[in-house]
């Protein structure tokens, strides 16, 4: 039977993240969730009826026209003219799992009863999110400074009835799928566009879908970095931690013992080593990974706190009796978090290039591109131009976009994070990484192939072993394309528990 998770003050984690998506887990309003929102919007329309003074974005126009008053007779056409205005997004459309996390987000974003919107208006995302009804959005248009203003205009246009959406399979005039569902276009009251429009849900929904990923290929790499020490016939003493607890970084320390545990019991790692040492790409896979683990955790805190936030402006405090505008839907920690996330990330695939690199050039008594009868084979050659080709892109889209600012609104907002940029070229970068560990366990298992009959370890073997019924031996040159989208899909299909 379907089960819910309940949208409540309760802290929000990637884990239960990842767990509300894995068990396609329904969403519902807690009690305190409802009057949190019920007693705010209670609040608004008191303060309203009793105030004509002018309140920023409630009565008055947005942005630069935050001096024009409103009366109160428009204001519900001001709302809807703000989203309408506001949906200028361009690009490509963002993937439809993170369209679902956006709703998600910001349906608790507002659950937390600082924001003035009308339950019925959360009620009705939340029916998106359940029954699978997700607006079209799109990757280009927000500054991530406001908000994420454009993507979240797009987001909201279809409980106007407005905008397009996917329902059922295909893309449809969300008007259409409203009276299917015979369900009302919401009257957003007074505040309740901005509240939709103003908040970070794009690049917290992005950085929170890319964390989920991180952390999984965070591990894989060490998997696949091990498979390659094997076949490399590597050394194991780097990995000894009296070296890692005289530089005790966490990521550091928890990776020389992951490799370790997933070289126990080989009888290659424990055979006498004719070389002393080992190239930078296996010998300081603890020192390298390791600091993609700590900024992946360091990410991870950044993210935890802002999906537990309220983002949109103005804030409302119904117990201080005070409606105060500021800046909370700033993207800035977001920006430089997913920045340095994607140096992270860059950085894992930039070693493993290396080591597929070590791996083809003929060293320790691996022939030469991996391949019987090399010359009249390529073998594998040209993957290893591919993963190249790759990581350098990553290095190129590692370039922060944080420090970047552009004047918006008539100066009104001088000021921006560029936070959204930093984040679809963030996944960008995470998919980018995936393709280069792919082609790292493609090398890293046919050399592997060289050390019979040596084995190595009981895991690492059932590892190559689960691979090789995806990705056969090549004996000889064939099309490699598909090895390495097979690849891909078997470590897309790889599940691992993510508290290891």
């Amino acid at each position: 039977m379907e089960h819910s998770h309940y949208i409540s003050t309760d802290v929000l984690t990637l884990e239960t993240l990842q767990e509300i998506i894995s068990e396609h887990k329904t969403l519902a309003l807690s009690e305190e969730a409802k009057i949190n929102i019920q007693q705010c919007r209670d609040y608004l329309d008191r303060k309203m009826a009793s105030n004509e003074t002018p309140i920023y974005g409630i009565n008055t126009g947005f942005g630069s026209l935050c001096n024009v008053k409103i009366s109160n007779e428009h204001l519900s056409q001001l709302q809807e003219n703000l989203v309408k205005s506001h949906a200028c997004g361009t690009g490509e459309e963002v993937p439809q799992e993170i369209v679902k996390l956006m709703l998600l987000l910001k349906i608790q974003s507002l659950s937390y009863g600082h924001s003035g919107v009308q339950l019925q208006t959360v009620e009705r995302l939340v029916d998106f999110y359940n029954h699978d009804i997700l607006p079209v959005i799109y990757t280009q248009g927000s500054l991530g400074a406001s908000g994420d203003l454009a993507p979240l205009a797009h987001l909201s246009l279809p409980l106007l009835g407005e905008g397009e959406v996917y329902c059922d399979g295909f893309r449809q005039p969300a008007k259409k799928v409203l009276e299917k569902m015979g369900w009302q276009p919401i009257v957003l009251q007074s505040k309740e566009g901005l509240a939709l429009l103003n908040g970070t849900q794009f690049m917290s929904a992005y950085g929170c879908f890319i964390l989920l990923k991180a952390m999984k290929y965070s591990y894989l790499a060490d998997v696949i970095a091990a498979v390659s020490l094997e076949g490399f016939d590597g050394r194991i003493e780097p990995f000894n931690e009296l070296i890692h607890y005289v530089r005790p970084h966490k990521g550091q320390i928890v990776t020389a013992n992951r490799m370790t545990e997933l070289l126990e019991g080989s009888q290659l790692i424990s055979r006498h080593k004719e070389h002393v040492q080992d190239p930078y790409s296996f010998r300081c896979i603890p020192q390298v990974h390791g600091a993609s683990k700590d900024t992946i955790e360091y990410v991870k805190k950044v993210f935890k706190t802002e999906i537990n936030s309220v983002t949109d402006n103005p804030n409302i405090f119904k117990n201080e009796d005070l409606i105060i505008s500021g800046g909370n839907f700033h993207g800035q920690p977001l920006a430089m978090a997913l920045d340095f996330l994607s140096i992270g990330l860059s950085e894992l695939g930039s070693i493993s290039e290396r080591r597929t690199y070590q791996l083809i050039s003929g060293l320790r008594g691996l022939p030469a591109f991996l391949v019987d009868n090399p010359g009249l084979n390529s073998g594998f050659m040209i993957p290893q131009y591919t993963a190249a080709s790759i990581a350098s892109q990553n290095k190129q889209l590692a370039t922060p976009a944080s420090v970047d600012s552009i004047v918006s609104s008539n100066g009104q907002e001088d000021h921006v994070s560029m936070g959204a940029n930093a984040a679809t070229k963030c996944l960008k970068i995470m998919e980018n990484l995936e393709r280069i560990l792919a082609i790292e366990l493609m090398n890293a298992s046919q050399a592997l192939e060289y050390r019979r009959p040596l084995q190595s370890s009981e895991f690492l073997e059932s590892f190559v072993k689960s691979y090789r019924e995806e990705v056969p031996l090549v004996t000889e040159d064939r099309i490699l394309h598909y090895d390495i989208e097979n690849s891909v899909a078997f470590l897309e299909s790889f599940a691992i528990d993510l508290e290891e």
